[in-house]
């Protein structure tokens, strides 16, 4: 048996207004929660139980997954009361683990969309003999990131804060938010209390000799913390970018599910995604965009790289572009919304709920 825990517990306050009555990894990302594609690949390398480590609106969860039995896996639920941040919530779950001290326990952190190899990750945590294997990505630009350079065995050497310029970047491999942890080391995890992992618990691990290795994977790698990465995920997905078993449908241009209406002359491409319930009218253009259940996109409008949400509706002849719009908004006819819109749940544009804000 191979446990794993998904620390779902973030209220993902950078993703408003679409958090605001959801989860951040229950969002629907191509039409599955974010949640459901870790589930999904978790079960696929072979992980059989996996503890939820939940916190805002735990409620959404249970009511979703259950026990686990339709996703095929044993789902158990641990509620934390107040925020432990990423080590406290670790530890916060070993109640509810079966395995051994020695045994691996798979950590996913909830808002990470990835390919990565988690079975080849596994397999090389048993060769090393690693007290915790961390999941290390390359990116171009790692000053958003903390760094984590290893030595030509995978050893990790350090971890290093966010870089203020590239020049100080000693790697460009950065923590990738997948770990596979000895099962005695979170038991040692401080109880009760706030705790970092990247701050704090590994660090520590370093200095004490424990074995930290990286297990670096050039797979897709995506951070779906702002709306323009949830947007870009949930296209890449449907796009087959990203690979995903609870994708519900065939890759390509665009996926409408069953139920969904969208005109003979409507126009959708770059990985939209059309949920159950929406309708896009005659000519519309729909790029690179995620429709959640029930959204109307009027005849003639045009919205690209933007999120609309459930029952939103964006009237004829409106233009959106890297705008997200709230459950039950509406954006009426012949508007136009640019990159950074905010349209809070169940507002008409115009209102002092239509905000912008920058995404970085």
């Amino acid at each position: 048996m191979v446990e794993a825990v998904l620390l779902v517990g973030g209220k993902g306050s950078r993703l408003r207004p679409l958090t605001v009555t959801t989860p951040k990894p229950m969002l629907p990302v191509a039409g599955v929660p974010c949640t459901e594609h870790q589930i999904a690949r978790a079960r696929e390398a072979g992980v059989t139980r996996v503890v939820l480590g939940t916190s805002y609106k735990a409620e959404v969860f249970s009511e979703y997954f259950g026990d686990g039995s339709r996703f095929g896996v044993e789902l158990v639920y641990a509620p934390e009361d107040v925020p432990l941040g990423t080590g406290g919530a670790i530890r916060h779950v070993a109640e509810h683990l079966q395995s051994g001290p020695d045994d691996p326990v798979l950590v996913l952190n909830g808002d990470i969309l990835s390919g990565h190899d988690i079975a080849g990750q596994l397999k090389q945590w048993y060769a090393d003999g690693a007290d915790v294997s961390l999941y290390l990505t390359r990116v171009e630009d790692p000053r958003a990131y903390g760094l984590v350079p290893t030595a030509p065995d995978g050893r990790v050497l350090e971890f290093l804060e966010k870089p203020e310029s590239l020049e100080q970047c000693t790697t460009d491999q950065i923590n990738a938010g997948c770990y596979v942890f000895r099962r005695s080391i979170i038991d040692e995890i401080p109880a009760g209390r706030p705790v970092s992992v990247e701050r704090e618990t590994f660090p520590e691990l370093l200095a004490r000799g424990a074995r930290l290795t990286g297990f670096v994977d050039p797979g897709y790698w995506l951070d779906l913390g702002t709306p323009l990465a949830f947007v870009k995920g949930s296209s890449d997905l449907v796009l087959g970018h990203a690979p995903s078993p609870a994708l519900p449908g065939r890759v390509g241009e665009a996926l409408v599910v069953p139920g969904a209406e969208v005109a003979w002359d409507a126009h959708l491409s770059g990985g939209t995604f059309v949920g159950a319930g929406a309708t896009v009218g005659s000519g519309a253009i729909v790029v690179g965009s995620a429709l959640f259940d029930g959204a109307v996109i009027a005849a003639g409008a045009v919205v690209r790289g933007s999120v609309i949400g459930r029952g939103a509706i964006i009237g004829s002849g409106a233009v959106l572009d890297g705008v997200v719009v709230g459950d039950r908004a509406v954006v009426g006819p012949g508007n136009e919304l640019t990159r950074g819109a905010r349209v809070w749940p169940g507002v008409a544009l115009g209102d002092t709920a239509v905000r912008f804000s920058s995404d970085r």
